[in-house]
């Protein structure tokens, strides 16, 4: 598999599993447009990188159209009609757990957003049914799929924290062991959802046959969320948030998701006029911007239905400027160490009809809440443990309420008429490893697979990480990073060259001559591939 592809015709796609790559390849080449080649591999994609994404978690994606103009479509499932703070406190809980049925409080809204994502389709003149959409999903559920390197591992992290989750141990062990890199799992009963979506439509997940069986399950394991609230669920489409740039107009979504974080730190760089890649002003000047994104996103960004006012004036010029004249172009500011860790994918597509598609899915945690539902196969997000039982937070827990997203898809129309979808896994690292992309790619030309490929670094926590100092991969220049620690950097220099901890990220261009090119990140398992 190709990390980076380019000069295809008729379309390119980009995902973290070459399994994915291939079966959204094979959708292009058999004549689907780019948001239907996304469908078929958000369904490969749970299939062969579960510690990743399922479709028990939530999904966001950004289109843009031929028209050039992007919409935002939002599947983010609010906590259950039982997720009281009364509930959690009845059964002991200081916080809400990060593992096992209690952790599995909210709807999951991934399938949502693909419901939404296929009349989108159809409206672009999509005509594949919805059998061949899901058909290599189903398939590699059925007959298995190959365990990459990072399940191995992760599996066995986890599996400690795993013993109040119900059918985790008998989904992804094998003989009661930890699966070793290149073992087959399947995902039999996974594979009969998506069979039965196939034919019934995706709706069934909330309304349907299925999606009684998720909410039996969910009854039974004791999970707060109720048949009602599958039933009621919808996913929203609405207007992305933008920035102007000197490099054109960026995108990203829209709250409860950190995509307002995104863009202030693009927007703030932006002003920093930083002549070169990876000196020690584009390093310092990214993290430094970073840190004010990261201030206002922890002081604003929760369920937009608790927002007042509007989030646009964190993006106009004038707060823009007066962020940028706080920055110390020579020295680090304090770091309060906000919170945030992830397991994610980003995934991309594009085709020569101008259709692009940035897509994000995830469970939250590695695994998300752990929980197998027996009769479905469907694994469930812990995405509510971000909830806060204190009453007075920014985001409390109450019945019906979205969580704090840290996944946010990025989509740019750049001034010299290119368009590029991009994106990141990671919890607080993805505005972080967005940057560092886009500004390689965009602000300083560096070919697409040099800049997925350079050294990345990282402010705050992911992976579960307690850590929330500056850390850098070991290639790094030695005296960059003594420039760093000058600067009153807390600097911690990884071991690897090629660090996990870094997230994966990715990303897909349609040129102005309608030739398209994709790549994905080299620690991840996938690439990018089109027709």
């Amino acid at each position: 598999m190709m990390l980076h592809s380019a000069g295809h015709r008729r379309g390119v796609v980009a995902a973290p599993h070459a399994a994915t790559v291939e079966d959204g390849r094979a959708i292009l080449a058999e004549g689907g447009n780019a948001i239907e080649a996304m469908l078929a591999m958000a369904a490969s994609i749970a299939v062969v990188y579960p510690h990743m994404n399922h479709l028990g978690g939530d999904g966001f994606w950004l289109i843009r159209g031929p028209s050039g103009r992007v919409r935002a479509l939002m599947g983010a499932g609010p906590a259950g009609a039982k997720a009281t703070q009364r509930f959690y406190r009845d059964a002991g809980c200081d916080e809400i757990p990060a593992r096992g049925p209690l952790a599995a409080l909210t709807v999951p809204g991934a399938v949502g957003a693909l419901l939404t994502a296929h009349e989108a389709a159809k409206g672009q003149g999509g005509k594949l049914p919805l059998e061949l959409l899901l058909a290599p999903a189903i398939k590699r559920g059925r007959d298995g799929y190959t365990v990459t390197r990072s399940q191995a591992r992760l599996t066995a992290e986890k599996l400690p924290e795993m013993e109040k989750a119900v059918g985790f141990k008998k989904t992804f062990l094998l003989d009661g062991q930890v699966p070793d890199v290149g073992a087959r799992l399947k995902q039999t009963e996974f594979a009969a959802t998506l069979e039965q979506l196939a034919n019934a439509g995706l709706d069934d997940f909330y309304c349907g046959d299925v999606g009684r069986e998720i909410a039996a399950d969910l009854d039974r394991i004791g999970s707060p969320v109720t048949r009602l609230d599958l039933e009621k669920y919808r996913a929203v489409v609405t207007e992305p948030l933008s920035v102007m740039t000197q490099m054109g107009t960026l995108y990203n979504s829209p709250p409860p998701t950190q995509g307002l974080a995104s863009l202030m730190i693009l927007a703030l760089f932006d002003r920093l006029r930083v002549a070169q890649a990876d000196g020690f002003e584009h390093i310092h000047g990214l993290v430094e911007v970073t840190k004010r994104a990261f201030n206002v996103r922890d002081r604003v960004v929760t369920d937009p239905d608790k927002i007042s006012g509007d989030l646009d004036r964190y993006l106009s010029p004038a707060f823009i400027d007066a962020e940028t004249a706080k920055i110390d172009p020579r020295k680090a500011a304090r770091w309060p160490a906000p919170y945030g860790e992830g397991d994610t994918v980003w995934m991309g597509a594009a085709d020569a009809n101008g259709l692009v598609v940035s897509y994000i899915q995830s469970l939250y945690w590695e695994f998300g809440s752990g929980c197998v539902l027996p009769a479905t196969g469907i694994l469930m997000q812990n995405r509510g443990a971000s909830f806060s039982l204190d009453p007075k937070s920014l985001n409390a827990l109450e019945p019906g309420r979205r969580p704090f997203h840290t996944l946010n898809p990025a989509l740019a129309s750049l001034k010299d008429g290119r368009v590029i979808a991009y994106g990141a896994m990671g919890g607080d690292g993805q505005p972080q490893s967005q940057a560092a992309i886009f500004t390689r790619y965009v602000n300083y030309r560096q070919a697409l697979d040099r800049a997925l490929d350079a050294p990345r670094w990282l402010l705050g926590r992911t992976w579960g990480s307690t850590h929330t100092n500056l850390r850098m991969e070991s290639r790094f220049d030695g005296n960059l990073v003594d420039r760093l620690l000058s600067a009153g950097h807390d600097v911690a220099l990884l071991d690897d060259a090629y660090s996990d901890t870094m997230g994966h990220t990715g990303a897909v261009v349609l040129h102005p001559d309608g030739t398209s090119e994709g790549g994905h990140d080299p620690r991840a398992d996938g690439g990018a591939d089109g027709v």
